[in-house]
Parts: C-alpha cells; structure tokens; sequence
C-alpha cells in the first residue's frame, strides 16, 4: 500500500489545474483577483465621493443574518484584492506554491474580517445615532411657533433629545400657546408629532 505524506497531497493540491482558471499557483491568477476586487474597491470609492452610497449591498438576501456582513460587496472585493497581492509578492519571492496560496488566502480572509468589522462598526454607531423621536414624550419643550388651542392647528416645538436639539410639529388639547413658552410633551400622536401641554 502507498503512503502519501500530507505534505505531498498538499503540494500536488496546489499545482492542479482548475477548469477556466489554469494554474492554481499561477501569476495571472493572481493579478486577475487582484485587478478585479481593486476595480470593484475604486468604483464604491468614486461612487462615494460623487454623492453615491457606494452600493455596498450584501449578496445574503437576509441581511440581518450576518452580524459581521462577510457577504458584503466591500468584505468580498477586499478578500480578492488582498489575495492576488500577497499572492504575487509570494510569486515573486520565490515561495512555493503551496505557501503562497496559503498565504494569499490568509491575507485575504483576515482582510475580507478586518472590513467587514470596520462596516459592522460603522453602521452600528450611524444607527445609534439615528434618533428616536418616541424618546421625547414627558420631555419639556420650547414653543417654536404658535400651537393653536384645542387641536385646533399645528405649530412648531424644539426639544433636547439625545444630545441634540430636534424639531417636531405639535398640538395641543388646552388654551394656545405662544412662540417661546415653555411646554412638556404629554404623547406622540404618529410619527413625528406630538401633543404638548402648558408646563405646570
């Protein structure tokens, strides 16, 4: 019976030959990723700075599915341009194949999860940030324009709401209330308006 160490099966793993693509270890292999995820990372990078959102979609249908996003344009264009660049130092080192095909993976995967944390990141602290106009009920406000008595009309308040001044139409149940008078927030009616109260 033959004995095939696992170095042997690993070296003869990375020189196949896969349909379409040739050599496993070859260098055009690795600067078509290369070139392809760079173009991919250069178009979301034009697109942001010409007033795009960079369409960063996940290829996961379930978005919520992935806490990380690995699936993210970004993450995927990342791990192909990582992966051809480490692969074609490792070429022109002189490693062998096996090494640089592991090191070229390697490279690339822990690229694709430096991004998408990065991503993941980001899109938490912008949702944190989002506000959340529910949290202004029992708030005290300012009369930003008249409220006209008895839901009669609407006007205008400001309110302080997570570290920010945020503006809401109002109404009110009671007398009217002028521009600059003070008043507490007793519901929120839909949405974004409210219904406020003379402060006591």
């Amino acid at each position: 019976m033959l004995h095939t160490s696992p170095l042997a099966l690993l070296a003869s793993a990375a020189s196949l030959e896969i349909p379409f693509i040739g050599d496993w270890s070859s260098s055009p292999l690795y600067l078509g990723a290369a070139v392809l995820g760079g173009a991919v990372l250069s178009l979301q990078t034009l697109l942001l700075l010409f007033g795009g959102d960079g369409g960063d979609g996940e290829l996961d249908s379930d978005h919520g599915s992935d806490a990380f996003g690995f699936l993210s344009i970004r993450a995927v264009a990342s791990f192909f341009t990582f992966f051809g660049l480490m692969g074609l130092y490792g070429k022109d080192a002189g490693w062998g194949a096996g090494l640089t095909a592991g090191a070229a993976t390697g490279a690339g995967a822990a690229m694709m999860v430096l991004v998408a944390w990065l991503f993941s990141l980001h899109r938490n602290l912008s949702q944190e940030g989002t506000l959340d106009p529910s949290q202004a009920v029992g708030k005290p406000a300012k009369v930003y324009l008249r409220i006209p008595a008895e839901r009669s009309g609407r006007g205008k308040i400001t309110v302080a709401l997570q570290g920010r001044t945020a503006e809401f139409p109002a109404v009110t149940s009671g007398p009217e209330l002028a521009s600059g008078s003070e008043a507490r927030v007793v519901r929120q009616l839909d949405e974004n308006l409210f219904e406020v109260e003379a402060a006591s």
